[in-house]
């Protein structure tokens, strides 16, 4: 079954393209932020690390940390 792609009108194409823009914006922003909170997350990691109590939860805050920087990159 071939997957039928709609036609925008001409007349609502300067919608359309906005609304991509917007959209573009959007998502190029989440992942900014995603990636300043997981470089945080992992400084903080790294912090509680060099106390040796506070590697309990720093190594995971340093995986997650990561993980996130990486998730935020693809």
């Amino acid at each position: 079954m071939k997957k039928q792609r709609k036609r925008t009108p001409w007349l609502l194409w300067p919608f359309v393209a906005v609304w991509k823009l917007v959209t573009w914006i959007l998502s190029l922003t989440t992942r900014v932020v995603a990636a300043v909170l997981g470089l945080i997350i992992t400084t903080i990691g790294a912090i509680l690390t060099v106390t040796i109590i506070g590697a309990v939860v720093g190594i995971p805050l340093i995986i997650f940390g990561l993980l996130l920087m990486i998730r935020s990159l693809y």
